[in-house]
């Protein structure tokens, strides 16, 4: 120890020193460099609720914002339509930067992600000549979440995913640093291709089963199959997207189609995973503040006119065979049906296995938040009709288009229609889903095939003609 302390003090000492404080100061330049352009997190915070709800991170990952602003200019030929993201049923709001739905934010460099929105906001239009009216917390009439998938994974596996072509069409929109090419040429443009590879990969299995189309979503299969490596099995679990709005009046009632959640909270973290979120990055505060917003927004009111004869006639109609199910204060409403009861199409209830509910009570292990209500349920939950008007088209898994068509009994139900056309068919109560334009604009519904069936659920379907048209006509006023 003298010795060196002697050393120190000397000639050589000196030199050992500054060789010290100059690798300090490497290391430390370095630290700060990764950090600075990896990890720092400058906080975006929307005032508005609504704002937050559709702009606010969830944390839930995705593509670095300027790559992804480039894409469908880059790689339009794998888009299914022109029109960029618009053609994947996105939302865009007039001069905003980003749709409805998709988030911004700053980790080391911008980062875009989802919000609860994508999923749980629709538009709809008068006539084709309208401008759509948005809707915050209606399932998603436009929004195709598998053809967005791939849409990004053919970018990823397309050779023109370069920095050569990816850096100048940034530029374009954005000013970089040298030190932000070379990122993005050398660690962020690669790491990017990657991910996005991956994720064609582990969607794959996707292509074996009927695509769920616009406003639906394969709803726990891609949590089982690739956040919690279960084995593949050839379950269909393709379901709407439900409306979330007015939750403060659906307090005690089971979440999700099948009641898998009694806890809306967890429902929300739930819902956060699914969108890409990791479990040790889950924010409680961002969440609370959507749980607090869907909780008070209202409903929409029916945009057209409405007869009140015909509402007055039906809701006596309404009371003696809807409400036990369907009212707020009903005896079974927020409740399980069972499928063999309800006798609509069970492939979503054999898609949710003991093994998944496992992994679900486990996967909040040691964090601030956990899982403790998630179970395996036998059916359907019994929703209440708030909103109804702007839900179609129905059943969990949108198999029927409009209300008056519920009414009917599956063999009089349309088998093949066309479902994401945001137009409004104001006489069959629902969205206008036949014709050159539904055809053009929407997704092919084959009733036909597996996981999509239009069966069951035959309530109402022995009433009178006119009993169904006055039942309708209330319907539109809940």
């Amino acid at each position: 120890m003298a010795v060196f302390m002697i050393l120190l003090t000397g000639k050589v000492g000196k030199i050992i020193t500054t060789l010290i404080l100059v690798i300090l100061l490497i290391t430390g330049g370095v630290g700060y460099f990764a950090w600075y352009n990896f990890k720092r997190e400058v906080p975006i915070v929307y005032k508005s609720a609504e704002d937050h709800f559709k702009y606010g991170s969830i944390n839930s990952g995705g593509v670095p914002f300027f790559i992804w602003e480039v894409l469908p200019e880059l790689f339009a030929k794998h888009l299914p339509g022109p029109g960029g993201y618009k053609s994947l049923g996105f939302i865009w709001e007039e001069g905003k930067e980003m749709p409805v739905g998709v988030s911004k934010s700053i980790v080391g460099f911008p980062r875009q992600g989802s919000t609860c929105a994508l999923c749980h906001s629709t538009t709809y239009r008068k006539t084709p000549e309208d401008a759509p009216t948005l809707v915050l917390g209606a399932p998603t009439q436009t929004f195709d979440s598998i053809a967005n998938i791939r849409f990004l994974a053919a970018c990823g596996n397309d050779p023109k995913f370069t920095p050569d072509n990816i850096i100048p069409a940034i530029e374009a929109k954005h000013q970089l640093s040298w030190s932000d090419k070379l990122l993005y040429r050398y660690v962020i443009i690669p790491d990017t291709q990657k991910k996005l590879m991956g994720l064609g990969l582990g969607f794959a299995w996707t292509k074996s089963r009927p695509d769920p189309g616009p406003g639906r979503i394969p709803s726990f299969n891609p949590v089982k199959f690739i956040n919690f490596r279960l084995p593949l099995d050839d379950t269909i679990d393709n379901v709407d997207d439900p409306a979330i709005w007015n939750e403060r009046k659906h307090k005690g009632f089971d979440y999700h189609w099948d009641g898998l959640e009694t806890s809306l909270t967890e429902t929300v973290i739930m819902g956060a995973l699914a969108a890409g979120t990791k479990p040790d990055n889950v924010p409680l505060e961002n969440l609370q503040r959507v749980e607090d917003f869907i909780r008070l927004i209202p409903p929409p009111d029916y945009p057209f006119d409405i007869d009140p004869v015909l509402v007055s006639q039906g809701k006596p109609i309404f009371d003696n065979n809807c409400a036990s199910c369907h009212a707020f204060g009903g005896d079974r409403t927020g409740t399980i049906i069972p499928v063999e009861e309800v006798g609509t199409d069970d492939h979503r209830i054999e898609m949710w296995t003991q093994a998944a509910v496992d992994k679900y009570l486990a996967v909040g292990d040691g964090q601030e938040w956990d899982f403790t209500q998630v179970h395996k349920r036998d059916g359907y939950v019994a929703v209440a009709l708030d909103g109804i008007w702007l839900r179609a088209p129905y059943l969990h898994n949108g198999s029927v288009p409009s209300l008056k068509e519920l009414l009917e009994v599956p063999s009089d139900r349309t088998p093949v229609f066309y479902r994401g056309y945001d137009v409004y068919d104001q006489d069959q109560v629902g969205f206008i889903s036949e014709g050159p334009q539904a055809q053009k604009e929407g997704f092919e519904y084959d009733t036909h095939l597996p996981g999509n069936s239009n069966q069951g659920h035959l309530y109402g379907t022995e009433l009178s003609t006119e009993d169904k048209q006055a039942l309708v006509e209330y319907l539109k006023t809940l």
